[in-house]
């Protein structure tokens, strides 16, 4: 067990936790790291680039010009693929880029990159954080407090916390997710981790 210490919103020390082994002590494999990235950007892909073939593309009636004796080559339509404005030969359709990869795998990344982030010291455990009003003001005050304002941080909530979620909202450097939203993209993506101390439970049972 990693004994971690907990820090208030003005980033004084006021307990320590003990980290599962299980969660934030295992080997870092980024081979599956990998993987759950791809699936993850897959999902979010749109996937709606779509081109016209030459049936779908408007006019192309008639012959341009006689089969033989112009000294061309022959012709049947102007919107053959070869011609200006004509189709779109093997041009990308619709469709879904997701693909699915088991949830063991998905937990083992999540275990990764969460004691890669408790290795590099990037991982913070908050106890509370207690706002007056969902004011962006306010929140940037505890975010300067625990010396995170120049680097992009991510806050993970043991429920969803509506006041902390309109509070950062404007905060390009800042993201604050419930831990059942807790994903291994966005974790990477931010520098240090900052876990409040209602979610460390939560993702030991999850992860554990």
């Amino acid at each position: 067990m990693a004994l971690v210490d907990v820090i208030n919103q003005k980033g004084e020390k006021v307990d320590s936790i003990e980290l599962d082994d299980g969660v934030f002590g295992v080997e870092v494999r980024e081979d599956m790291v990998q993987k759950v990235v791809v699936w993850q950007l897959a999902k979010r892909r749109a996937g709606t680039a779509s081109t016209k073939t030459r049936g779908q593309v408007r006019g192309g009636g008639k012959k341009p010009w006689r089969q033989k004796g112009t000294g061309r080559a022959r012709a049947g339509t102007n919107r053959s693929p070869i011609w200006t404005g004509g189709g779109t030969i093997f041009g990308p359709k619709p469709r879904s880029y997701e693909f699915s990869i088991p949830k063991k795998v998905r937990k083992a990344a999540l275990r990764s990159v969460l004691s890669a982030k408790l290795k590099e010291n990037q991982l913070m455990v908050l106890d509370k954080i207690e706002l007056e009003a969902p004011k962006t003001r306010l929140f940037m005050e505890t975010v300067r407090a625990l010396g995170l304002e120049s680097q992009k941080t991510l806050f993970v909530v043991g429920e969803r916390d509506e006041t902390l979620r309109r509070s950062s909202r404007n905060i390009y450097e800042v993201l604050v997710l419930p831990t059942e939203g807790l994903n291994v993209y966005d974790v990477l993506r931010y520098d240090r981790l900052v876990l409040l101390q209602g979610a460390v439970p939560v993702i030991h049972e999850r992860l554990g």
